[in-house]
């Protein structure tokens, strides 16, 4: 039987936007800057260029999908990356063992939302932060791929690379990956109960567990999600370059986590969007790539990413109001007047 605060959340699905000022506000940046960028290199508005941005960023893109979910709920998965280059080298290894290629897709995402899982129950189970949880997590992927593959690539099965390469009505397939997926989640979580209830955990999770919101089976959920998600990103960007390679993957929690953060998600929980965390794994895309074709040090663009996502966590403090309640002048001048004494 559904009991009152289940009906609540139900209704209250119809008043939740699909288009926030945060994702209006992201995309008339992505605008400024791209028509910024198209007087410096005329080349940067081209559709071969914005077509190269799409498929830069269809990994990440649907990474940070998956990321969204989790840090709605309040929690973070640092092991994304290393899930994504395990999932796309189980795919490989398994079509490399004679194994039907679709099949051995299914299996890889299916490991995927294994590790997802396993991280789930590490949180909720044993009380472990989720920090921790998916730190440790991110070195067993990682040592599981060196294990499986011995440090050598692996061939992926031609039979699949369309994935990756191929173009449905001139459009890359994993563009149409990106946005479809994107578009299936932005809709669970805005207008499903599913969506409501990762948002109420984010929120208050104390409140949701007396509404009759499964918390525990919500935090787990979403680590299952961000698992499989991984994985599909893993298949995607193994059927791009034609092989599986141990270090895949690598390092990119921190992209990943930057497209959430600049798409709005706000890292206290209970706020953030699936379009938002597109948006944002977009504007980090078209980024590198100006600098690409401004010719600027390859340096400065992971500089990019760190401040970015320090001036996007500045904002959400503003937003949330955290500086007008925090005191934070008098703060200064206590530190400084005991620093005179």
């Amino acid at each position: 039987m559904m009991n009152k605060g289940n009906r609540m959340s139900i209704a209250s699905l119809k008043r939740l936007p699909l288009l926030r000022g945060q994702e209006a506000g992201l995309i008339g940046v992505i605008l400024g800057l791209s028509i910024a960028f198209s007087f410096v290199n005329p080349s940067f508005l081209t559709t071969d260029n914005l077509r190269n941005v799409l498929v830069a960023v269809a990994v990440v893109g649907i990474m940070s999908i998956g990321q969204c979910f989790v840090i709605i709920a309040r929690e973070i998965d640092l092991s994304v990356g290393s899930v994504m280059g395990l999932s796309g080298l189980c795919g490989a290894w398994l079509m490399a063992a004679g194994l039907n290629p679709w099949l051995a897709i299914v299996l890889a995402i299916g490991v995927g939302a294994t590790a997802g899982l396993v991280t789930g129950l590490i949180v909720v189970v044993f009380r472990v932060n989720s920090f921790i949880a998916t730190l440790g997590m991110l070195s067993v992927a990682r040592g599981l791929t060196q294990v499986i593959s011995g440090g050598l690539p692996i061939m992926v099965d031609p039979s699949v690379m369309f994935i990756g390469q191929g173009t449905f009505f001139d459009i890359p397939v994993q563009v149409l990956i990106f946005v479809g997926l994107g578009i299936i989640c932005q809709f669970i979580l805005t207008r499903s109960v599913v969506g409501q209830r990762i948002v109420a955990v984010g929120d208050n999770d104390e409140a949701a567990r007396l509404s009759g919101i499964p918390i525990n089976t919500t935090r787990i959920a979403v680590f299952v999600a961000s698992g499989a998600l991984a994985a599909i990103a893993g298949i995607v960007y193994t059927t791009q370059v034609s092989v599986a390679e141990a270090q895949a993957g690598t390092g990119l929690e921190l992209d990943v986590i930057a497209a959430v953060v600049i798409g709005g998600a706000s890292l206290s929980g209970g706020r953030g969007s699936i379009l938002g965390a597109m948006l944002g794994a977009y504007l980090l895309g078209a980024l590198r790539n100006a600098f690409i074709l401004l010719e600027l040090s390859p340096f400065l663009q992971q500089m990019s990413v760190g401040m970015v996502i320090v001036l996007a966590a500045i904002f959400d403090q503003f937003r949330q109001g955290s500086f007008r309640h925090a005191n934070v002048m008098p703060s200064f001048l206590h530190i400084f007047r005991s620093r005179t004494r």
